[in-house]
């Protein structure tokens, strides 16, 4: 039998390996950006063609290669990062494996230009699949300059499957926003079809914050700031009213990378508990510096997932931290770290006697009583063994101003009678979330807000499905601020939009402006609805393309619903329960969250 196990070229073994390194056209700018970052520099250009398929162009003013490192750099596992084995575990540079260029050089045609501070000329090298075509010395300025042309031309299995521009584009930005805000003592650029989408110049953090993600953002950041022995935290949190729907706005950094971590995330949501809305996540900006031996970056092809020696440790300083942080700025109660000493909790002695204890009452207080007594100010004592007798023999009085005829005054406390099977003439709203009634089978309890949602999803698609939409023209047009990532998406279906009778023009390369809205939507909150429409498209964009209208209004209905919490008058009630049970599907939401439950009279029975 002949041996069948032979070792791969090297141009497969480097594609293979690209598969992992670079996977979409965001993942070279990346790699690039990173190595120019390594590189020492203070000014970094990115300029891409057609979300990168066609182009991608990183400039750097870094120290530059000289003509041997420039060849070298295409060779697999060839880097400056790291000499031995040790190395790999007090990392402090971005890239380290020396696997970028030759993976990037594997899939794409690359034409490198580099020339370091000392020399007179540079080099010229271009590759092309693996292969050099060329190689030789020019004059170009100092720094490096990479040029990456049809990206997986050589694989059209794999170029097959890259998204949309405006799709791939997305991607681009969320890498670049993540290498900016860990590096703002540099001046970042980034152009996309000859148009400056960024112009970041060297400033503060906070500064870059609102650079990227708008002024009314930045102005919206709690300080974080912490050091102790295992390590030291900052940057910024958002303030609870700008929280979000999505986790677009969360960014978790140690040492300046970038990373993902559940584990934190969890603390950061549990110091916003009871702060903001369970089905909301916070804005933050947070960076991690540790010391390189305590943590692992070298577990994934991305190195964004990092593995922390005292995961635990690092969880509680976080969530101490930014409930401090929230508890300055009165959304929660404050942590004393400078108090000295021990906690003192009450305990009990074992040698010391029991004595009972005393609570002072009035005992003639009636709290059903409403005509007005004279009060004294005698101090009673409550003695419960003596007054437990006497206490149950006069419980019954406190009902005595309850009536149970039904033509008693509204005004009035009353009982809830025996109702009439299948009637909605009494109702009781729960902890102003569920509306409780009578139907002949035992008690329906109602959702409301899921109830409205129905109600105004069925209203929104009936007004609709006219056959012209008219539009509503602003009174004051608004102009609302979108970073480049959320302008692409809602591109994605402006026609659409344009169609059931949104009126929205671009304004720069950041700003919208909405001239008018569907009639029957005149008096929603118009930023709030571009948000959540920005939202679902992040989620699922073809969904809301194939669907607008019934997206649209989808959306519309579950973000203009009436909020668990709100008092509902008798008649609200009525309205509700009414048009409720006159829509086409009662029991469901639009996106299929349960609104009505029942439970049974024998059900009700068992319980007693």
């Amino acid at each position: 039998m002949s041996d069948i196990i032979q070792l791969l070229p090297d141009s497969v073994a480097n594609q293979i390996a690209a598969g992992e390194v670079i996977q979409r056209p965001a993942s070279v700018i990346k790699e690039l950006v990173e190595n120019s970052i390594d590189a020492g520099a203070t000014e970094i250009t990115v300029n891409i063609t057609n979300a990168g398929k066609t182009t991608i162009q990183v400039i750097d003013n870094g120290k530059g290669m000289s003509e041997t490192d420039a060849r070298m750099s295409f060779e697999r596992h060839a880097t400056s990062k790291i000499r031995e084995a040790n190395d790999l575990f007090k990392i402090s540079s971005m890239g380290f494996r020396g696997e970028a260029l030759a993976s990037i050089a594997a899939v794409a045609d690359v034409e490198l230009k580099t020339k370091t501070h000392d020399n007179d000329f540079g080099t010229y090298i271009h590759i092309k699949g693996s292969e050099i075509q060329k190689q030789e010395l020019i004059s170009c300025n100092s720094g490096t300059n990479f040029t990456i042309k049809n990206i997986f031309f050589n694989i059209p299995a794999r170029r097959k499957f890259l998204k949309k521009n405006n799709t791939e584009f997305q991607y681009i930005v969320s890498e670049f926003q993540k290498t900016a805000l860990a590096h703002p003592e540099i001046s970042f650029t980034l152009i996309h079809n000859n148009s400056t989408v960024y112009k970041l110049p060297k400033s503060k953090l906070r500064q870059r914050i609102g650079n990227i993600f708008g002024k009314n953002l930045g102005e919206s950041l709690i300080p974080v700031s912490s050091e102790t022995s295992i390590l030291k935290i900052y940057g910024y949190i958002g303030k609870p009213e700008i929280a979000k729907k999505t986790r677009k706005e969360q960014f978790f950094y140690a040492n300046n990378r970038f990373m993902k971590h559940a584990y934190f995330y969890k603390a950061v949501q549990l110091a916003y508990d009871q702060i903001i809305k369970t089905d909301l996540h916070p804005v933050f900006f947070l960076f991690f510096d540790i010391e390189a031996s305590q943590i692992d970056i070298n577990i994934h092809p991305a190195k964004i997932e990092i593995n922390f020696e005292n995961s635990q440790g690092v969880f509680n300083i976080l969530r101490a931290t930014l409930k401090e942080a929230l508890g300055k700025f009165d959304f929660a109660p404050a942590i004393d770290f400078d108090r000295e000493g021990e906690i003192k909790t009450s305990y009990h002695d074992k040698n010391m006697p029991i004595t009972e204890p005393k609570i002072d009452y009035d005992p003639n207080y009636n709290p059903f009583d409403e005509s007005p007594k004279e009060q004294n100010n005698q101090n009673y004592t409550y003695k419960p063994y003596e007054n437990k007798k006497k206490d149950l023999d006069n419980w019954e009085s406190l009902f005595n101003d309850f009536e149970t005829n039904d033509n008693r005054s509204e005004n009035t406390q009353k009982t809830i009678s025996q109702p009439e099977e299948e009637s909605y003439a009494k109702t009781l709203q729960i902890k102003n979330k569920y509306i409780v009634t009578p139907v002949k089978s035992g008690l329906m309890l109602i959702n409301q807000k899921r109830a409205h949602e129905r109600i105004m999803f069925e209203r929104f698609m009936n007004m609709s499905r006219e056959i012209s939409i008219p539009s509503q023209k602003s009174l004051y047009p608004q102009e609302i601020f979108l970073n480049p990532e959320d302008l692409a998406s809602l591109l994605e279906v402006f026609e659409e939009l344009h169609q059931i009778g949104f009126m929205i023009e671009t304004k720069n390369d950041d700003t919208i402006i909405i001239n008018g809205t569907p009639a029957y939507l005149t008096e929603i909150n118009q930023k709030q609805l571009i948000e959540h429409i920005i939202g679902a498209l992040r989620d699922d964009p073809e969904m809301i393309k194939q669907n607008t209208k019934e997206r649209i209004a989808e959306i519309t209905a579950r973000t203009h619903s009436i909020n668990y919490g709100k008092k509902l008058a008798k008649e609200e009630i009525q309205t509700i329960i009414d048009q409720l049970f006159s829509s086409q599907m009662p029991n469901f939401t639009p996106s299929g969250q349960k609104i009505i439950s029942i439970i049974k009279y024998d059900d009700i029975e068992n319980l007693f």
